[in-house]
């Protein structure tokens, strides 16, 4: 049975048009800007692949060409509007942007012989799209250099559409980025990708379609393209603050800035342009300090640090400053107040958080507690369509305290099927639970039923009745939401409560990720596969000799854990299995089996076979689309 997205109660009419009154919507300089340097864009705005394969289609965002609806948070729907503003744009004098071709924006600097590529987006098609822009509007150039800002895909992720490995490897084209780029661009996107990846399909509702009652853009950004994503090792690193290059003739000064927005990342200043880049280190809303995805927490208190370390380094000699999402500032004055302005919301977040739980407050409790002040709070560039200042709060905590409150009671819980089922028992049965829970639905209050009805869905997932009403609240909560992602996760987990969960093609697992990987890395992420309860009764050991790269691992099955050593015996190992990397990443990775590989030719295996094709037998094989809403 299909069941259609509903309207909006009363109470979320309600809570939305409060929002109308508590917030400066008559101030519409963003929108100015966000237009300003427009050059030229695709007519119709839709991207596709060399196959034919639409990979970016903005058309069914022209909904958003209109008044806020019911059913989208107005300050939300603005949001959505500056973020569908899309083309080439003209940045300063040399700086242009690609903006709305993807999640992120690329920026093009113009060299003495080329471009310099800034941050080439998620996927090749959408790069090749911009670049088609600019050679036509800028003149049919080079690329010479590429700077990726940090270490997430929508960053780095089209990259071999302005580079080759062979460019790279030859110094053709410089390819500069933070130290540490490679190793976690690689472990964010494979160790725990499959969880990750599943979690990112409901953060940015990608099964969701766009709509007044559906995806509303993704607050950072209009979405992601579901082109081809690639990476490159950097030939150049950068490793501390002042740190300079020359690129194509353009002097870049770095500002190094690990453990930011990402783990590693950087902003950067072109002095004789009076441009600053601060990557995505500030962006038009509140970042996550914890994004819904799953992430390592952001340290918020080195973030707001290295934003007023920006102020001190670049302020006096800026006039424009662009960022990895969104529009440019222009004018010293005003990129130095929404600098400040984002410094000082890291440190509040930060600074209050502490401040209670130092009272004896949790992370729910201190979440409820905390607001900003009015002139925090009312800065558009604040809002939280991306991050939420309420899972921030819970980032700060987590960081420093962990899950546990402190509260014994909360030390051991059941899991949520069991709680549920004895929930349910003890308020007198599914039909009670739900009888009241419509009355709190009645009354507005849908975070309520979506907690309590939530136990009768895992006491009994088979429950439509509970499936709907957890839904109807889930779906009217969406609606109230400012934050892109809490519209997206609430939105999906109506959708899949009423229709079960999508098979959706969505990996961060791709060739060019797994080449980048180390056979270290690729060993690390067997250990992950491992099924321990399987193993641990088993004992042997494994040399692996990579015959492209010439190294040598020994591993060892030994109390449900492989242990890897460089230090190789001249015997006691099972079996010696010789294979070139590309086997070892398919063998890793479980998409290739070890006895059909033999028997291919494509690695070979002196001793026992049986103990080395058990090492890939014990392992897991991951299904990326598990449940989340329900057992």
């Amino acid at each position: 049975m299909s069941i259609e997205p509903k309207p909006a109660t009363s109470a979320t009419v309600e809570a939305n048009l409060a929002v109308l009154g508590a917030l400066p919507f008559a101030d519409t300089e963003s929108f100015e800007d966000a237009r300003r340097g427009f050059v030229t864009t695709l007519d119709p705005p839709v991207i596709t692949g060399p196959d034919g394969r639409v990979v970016w289609d903005l058309r069914p965002y022209a909904f958003l060409d209109a008044a806020a609806p019911s059913t989208v948070n107005p300050s939300l729907w603005r949001m959505a509007q500056l973020n569908l503003q899309h083309g080439l744009f003209r940045v300063c004098e040399r700086v242009h942007q690609i903006r709305g071709f993807d999640i992120a924006n690329m920026t093009i600097v113009e060299g003495e012989t080329g471009y310099i590529v800034i941050d080439p987006l998620l996927s090749t098609e959408a790069v090749d799209a911009g670049m088609s822009l600019v050679r036509e509007h800028l003149g049919d150039k080079p690329v010479t250099s590429v700077v990726i800002t940090h270490s997430h895909a929508d960053h780095y992720g089209g990259v071999k559409a302005v580079v080759t490995d062979e460019q790279a490897r030859t110094g053709q084209v410089r390819v500069v980025a933070p130290v540490g780029f490679l190793d976690h661009a690689v472990s964010e996107n494979v160790n725990a990708g499959t969880a990750m990846s599943r979690r990112a399909q409901y953060m940015y509702g990608v099964g969701i379609a766009p709509g007044a009652r559906g995806q509303m853009t993704c607050g950072l950004g209009i979405g992601l393209t579901n082109g081809t994503t690639t990476l490159i090792a950097p030939t150049d690193l950068i490793t501390e603050s002042g740190q300079e290059l020359v690129l194509d003739g353009v002097r870049f000064v770095f500002q190094y800035t690990p453990g930011s927005e990402a783990p590693a990342e950087m902003n950067f200043h072109l002095p004789e342009l009076r441009a600053l880049c601060m990557a995505e280190n500030v962006s038009h809303n509140m970042h996550n300090l914890y994004t819904l995805r799953g992430a390592e927490i952001r340290d918020a208190a080195a973030w707001s640090n290295y934003i007023h370390e920006s102020i001190e380094l670049f302020a006096d000699d800026t006039d424009v400053m662009f960022i990895g999402h969104h529009w440019p500032v222009w004018g010293r004055e005003k990129i130095v107040e929404f600098l400040a302005q984002q410094r000082d919301l890291y440190r509040y977040i930060h600074d209050e958080t502490l401040r209670l739980a130092a009272q004896g407050h949790t992370a729910v409790e201190i979440a409820e507690r905390i607001e900003l002040p009015q002139s925090l709070a009312t800065f558009w560039a604040n809002r939280g369509y991306y991050g939420s200042l309420n899972h921030n709060v819970k980032a700060v905590y987590q960081k420093y305290l962990g899950w546990f409150d402190g509260n014994p009671a909360n030390l051991h819980p059941h899991e949520p099927a069991e709680s549920g089922r004895r929930y349910v028992d003890f308020m007198g049965g599914p039909d009670a639970v739900l009888s009241k829970a419509r009355r709190s639905f009645d009354d507005g209050d849908y975070r309520w039923v979506a907690q309590v009805v939530g136990h009768v869905v895992f006491a009994d997932p088979g429950n439509r009745e509970a499936r709907e009403l957890q839904a109807d609240a889930f779906e009217q909560l969406g609606y109230q939401s400012e934050s892109a992602p809490w519209r997206n996760f609430y939105l999906s987990g109506a959708q899949e409560l009423r229709h079960g969960v999508q098979k959706l093609p969505t990996t961060t697992v791709t060739p060019d990720v797994v080449r980048a990987m180390t056979t270290d890395m690729l060993l690390d992420y067997l250990s992950i596969r491992l099924n321990g309860p399987k193993a641990y009764q088993q004992s042997f050991s494994v040399l692996f000799t990579v015959t492209d790269t010439g190294e040598q691992r020994l591993i060892r099955l030994t109390n449900g854990v492989l242990v890897r050593s460089t230090l190789i015996p001249d015997h006691g190992y099972s079996a010696h299995v010789r294979l070139p990397k590309e086997t070892l990443a398919g063998l890793a990775l479980g998409t290739a089996d070890l006895r059909a590989a033999e028997s291919a030719g494509t690695l070979t295996v002196t001793g026992d076979i049986d103990s080395s094709a058990a090492l890939f037998e014990l392992c897991d094989k991951f299904e990326q689309s598990f449940a989340i809403v329900t057992p």
